[in-house]
């Protein structure tokens, strides 16, 4: 085994693989490690002959499914730079995408190729297609002689993958993350999740998020197993899925448990093998969460989790016992990740203070592809995240809100979040996002956005009367405006760019 200082990925995920086990499940067809193993190996054979270059990027383009897994497994083990593009990118966006990187290599499906002939054909850019992808299935004993040899890396420099940022407030950046990143962030997840080969994860989230990725890297690297769904509207076939493959694991953001907590038959459901839920990529409402607390079996456990990309995926994690004393609370850093809230001079605060939570670990990633001086959350080291928040007495720390998502109405500097949450606390409402408006005479004012429950009707006066009991009156909304749905992303986060448009 190569020194961990020199040790790729791709050996780090498949170290506890067994062969004949099963890695993948998607629509009922399952996929051997042996069988991954031999596609991810078909994958680099196919770079080496397009002259693919070490640390080279390659760019991805795919729904989840086992082309997907064994693309970025191939990318990695042969020294290149995997990059991971949202599936549902229009051409211009994929244009846009492939020039930021200098991506001259694309993994795509074959079902995407239609959409995209036009700008492969006039980029020139290489392509490597579902359909000529080899299914070698690899036995227990393969012949090493004629295995292609892993990249020898330096794990702590080299990069294995550029993860895009969410883009939930403006426009996405690459990360650069390094295999070190990753190696760190998967091992400490599998510690405080005690998963093992034995753990089943049902997979709803995108695998180019970086928290579908670290569903991927951790049960690669315990030897268990996901089972891919790609249509969570039709949630009834997630479910009966769970429950027909004996799925050990759900994870998810804030919008896929309200998705669930609205479908009545998600709580008639037994979920006998269900262990570990996972929350995380935005505050789920406390009442959310007590709601499926009650709902899951004895069994199960819930983490609620924080995290960035920039910090490869995961920072913090609140442990299932303190899910009611510590209501609200991100927990505290994961193993291997210190969290401080500290002053604007990076002074650490004393417990009640609000100031910006900043991150120090191996998994915090290199910095982006095009880094801006003037905006840059790397510094000495360390991750200064933009969220702010503060630490109790018992050092769990609580998130007030991104430091850039505010309001100041009447000169006042009011969180976003603290309109929202004020808003979630009314069952009627299934979701909320806050926007700032030009008003006449506060200057800006918030403006809310919500969505009910199904099956509900309430005024929009009964949401500003319930907003002036919780709310100071210049953080009250000007304007309510009801919607079907938020404008998300392909993480599932709402896209307060988008509402600032609404007319």
């Amino acid at each position: 085994m190569p020194e961990s200082g020199s040790m790729n990925l791709f050996d780090y995920l498949l170290e506890n693989a067994d062969l004949q086990r099963i890695a993948l499940i998607e629509e009922g067809v399952t996929t051997t490690y042996g069988e991954l193993l031999g596609m991810a190996e078909g994958v680099e054979r196919s770079l080496k002959a397009c002259g693919t270059g070490f640390q080279e990027k390659v760019g991805i383009l795919a729904e989840n499914s086992a082309f997907w897994v064994a693309c970025y497994l191939g990318i990695i083990k042969s020294g290149a730079v995997a990059a991971p593009l949202p599936s549902r990118l229009t051409a211009d966006d994929l244009e846009n995408y492939t020039k930021l990187i200098r991506c001259r290599t694309l993994c795509i499906d074959d079902r995407l190729v239609t959409r995209y002939e036009r700008l492969i054909t006039e980029s020139g850019n290489q392509v490597l297609k579902s359909a000529i992808m080899p299914f070698k299935t690899r036995d227990s004993a393969p012949d090493t002689e004629s295995r292609p040899i892993t990249a020898s890396v330096d794990s702590q420099k080299d990069l294995a993958a550029l993860m895009f940022t969410s883009g939930s407030t403006g426009q996405p950046n690459a990360v650069r993350v390094t295999h070190q990143n990753i190696m760190a962030n998967t091992g400490a997840i599998i510690a405080y999740l005690d998963l093992s080969q034995d753990d089943r994860m049902m997979t709803v989230l995108p695998f180019h998020y970086c928290f579908g990725t670290s569903l991927l890297h951790t049960h690669l690297r315990a030897g268990g197993s996901l089972v891919i769904n790609n249509y969570f509207q039709y949630v009834e076939d997630v479910l009966n899925e769970m429950e027909t493959f004996s799925c050990t694991g759900l994870a998810g953001v804030p919008s896929t448990f309200q998705s669930l907590l609205n479908n009545k038959s998600f709580r008639g459901r037994r979920f006998e093998a269900l262990r570990n839920v996972q929350q995380a990529g935005g505050k789920l409402a406390d009442r959310y969460i007590e709601d499926l607390r009650s709902i899951l079996p004895g069994d199960a456990r819930l983490f609620i989790s924080y995290g960035q990309t920039e910090a490869t995926a995961r920072l913090s994690y609140l442990p299932p016992e303190k899910l009611q004393k510590k209501a609200g609370s991100i927990g505290k850093g994961i193993p291997g990740v210190t969290l401080q809230v500290v002053d604007k001079t990076g002074v650490p605060l004393e417990q009640g203070e609000i100031g910006e939570i900043v991150a120090e670990g191996d998994n915090i990633a290199a910095g982006y592809l095009l880094p801006d001086p003037a905006k840059n959350p790397f510094r000495n080291g360390k991750l200064y995240t933009g969220d702010l928040g503060y630490v109790d007495k018992d050092g769990y720390i609580y998130i007030v809100g991104r430091e850039k998502d505010f309001i100041k109405p009447s000169g006042y500097k009011v969180m976003a979040a603290t309109i929202e949450h004020a808003i979630l606390d009314m069952p009627e409402i299934a979701e909320a996002a806050i926007v700032g408006v030009p008003h006449d005479q506060l200057g800006e004012a918030a403006k809310a956005f919500v969505v009910l429950n199904d099956n509900v009707l309430i005024t929009a006066e009964t949401i500003l009367d319930h907003c002036r009991k919780k709310l100071p009156i210049y953080a009250v909304p000007c304007d309510i405006e009801f919607m079907t749905a938020l404008p998300k992303n392909s993480a599932g986060k709402v896209m307060k760019n988008s509402l600032k448009q609404t007319p």
